[in-house]
């Protein structure tokens, strides 16, 4: 209440009830306003799926085998994609993850952006974030690839192939190790295996799309056996049968609010997940998965305070701004840059024209790395896509 944020030269100075600005500081007045960090989605396709949603645009899963550690999402990252300005005025999203699809076991490196606008995806990259390796288990890589004859084709089966994948990436860390330390000839080179060295060295992130309860217990036991720690298991639907597992391995979950019962594996979906686990202690947050819920996370979360409520398990709403910023930032290992309003830390804030957990509500203002991005009362500061100024030929260009 009544507090006051200095920001300068892309980095928080202070937060407080008063701080000392310089007398020639730009002041906002936000009285009756609230301001946050900005939000961070963990789990989105921008970029790799953009709107408009043809064929041609879709490049976000090389779905010609069951494992494809060798591709990077960044490789399919299209900066013009009008969602990315979406998400930045509609939903105050400042930092976002761009994942390969979940048709694979291994779907290759996630990139984590920053929402600026840029003529590249270089340009967006968000400064030293370590990658991320996208591993889904369940019906999509039994479906996708029991349906045309070959392994996997149910549950056992992915579990074999990650295994016996994981078992070659031993030896291949074996060997550059070795290169490495004693010199040598050179071992070949295999780019689906350094990312996967990568994981063992605990350089990259496994970022693992999981419905069921049993299934995330087994991937734990698989990530046990073979050496790596998975940071992140996602949609993670049944993920409040076992936030004591996920809290003992320090594996967070990040879900939806309610999306649930639309294939067997979602079925047992409730709207109270986020808040069991957060009770329980367990590392938790939101995540979109979609390029219009990215827009509106702050009522996703929204409606796990009212489902948790319901469940008469109250989460205070300074809590619950964590599944948005600090939660993510964590399990993106960006957590020392971003995050949270900290001095030293990115300004990435946003300010909300009212409560940001009413629907009645929606940023006012964006600022990434202290620059101002969006303003809704200033049109030139609300920059859109090439694709939403129209086509030639059909009246909106000039």
């Amino acid at each position: 209440e009544n507090g006051q944020v200095l920001f300068a030269d892309g980095k928080i100075v202070a937060v407080g009830q008063s701080v000392n600005a310089p007398a020639d500081a730009q002041v906002i007045d936000g009285t009756g306003k609230w301001v946050t960090p900005g939000v961070i989605d963990i789990h989105s396709h921008l970029g790799d799926y953009p709107t408009p949603s043809v064929q041609a645009h879709s490049d976000g899963n090389e779905a010609t085998g069951p494992i494809t550690a060798d591709v990077w999402a960044e490789h399919s990252v299209w900066p013009q994609d009008p969602g990315f300005s979406r998400a930045l005025a509609n939903g105050g999203v400042t930092t976002l993850q761009i994942l390969p699809g979940s048709a694979n076991l291994m779907g290759g490196r996630s990139v984590v952006l920053k929402n600026v606008y840029s003529r590249t995806m270089q340009g967006m990259k968000f400064p030293g974030a370590p990658y991320g390796l996208k591993m889904a288990c369940g019906e999509n890589p039994k479906r996708v690839y029991g349906s045309k004859g070959r392994q996997p084709s149910t549950r056992m089966g992915n579990v074999a192939v990650d295994r016996a994948t994981w078992a070659k990436a031993q030896s291949y860390r074996r060997k550059w190790d070795k290169y490495e330390q004693d010199g040598g000839d050179m071992p070949d080179r295999d780019i689906a295996m350094d990312t996967l060295r990568g994981v063992l060295a605990g350089d990259i992130l496994i970022q693992n799309h999981c419905y069921r309860a049993d299934e995330m217990a087994i991937v734990e036991d698989m990530a046990k056996e073979f050496g790596y720690k998975v940071t992140a298991f996602h949609h993670a639907v049944e993920a409040y049968k076992i936030a004591d597992i996920l809290k003992a391995n320090g594996t967070c979950a990040a879900v939806w609010a309610d999306w649930y019962g639309f294939k067997m594996e979602s079925y047992d979906g409730i709207g109270e997940n986020l808040a069991i686990l957060e009770n329980a202690g367990a590392c938790a947050m939101i995540h979109s998965d979609d390029e219009n819920g990215i827009q509106r996370l702050n009522q996703e979360v929204a409606k796990v305070l009212a489902s948790g409520h319901h469940a008469g398990i109250d989460i205070a709403p300074q809590v619950a701004w964590k599944w948005l910023s600090l939660g993510p930032a964590k399990a993106l290992g960006i957590a020392d840059r971003t995050g949270s309003l900290v001095p030293g830390k990115m300004a990435d804030v946003v300010l909300w024209n009212g409560d940001p957990f009413s629907v009645y509500t929606r940023p006012e203002k964006v600022w990434v790395d202290g620059a101002l991005l969006y303003d809704m009362n200033d049109p030139k500061r609300r920059p859109v896509s090439d694709f939403e100024l129209g086509q030639p030929g059909s009246g909106d260009v000039k």
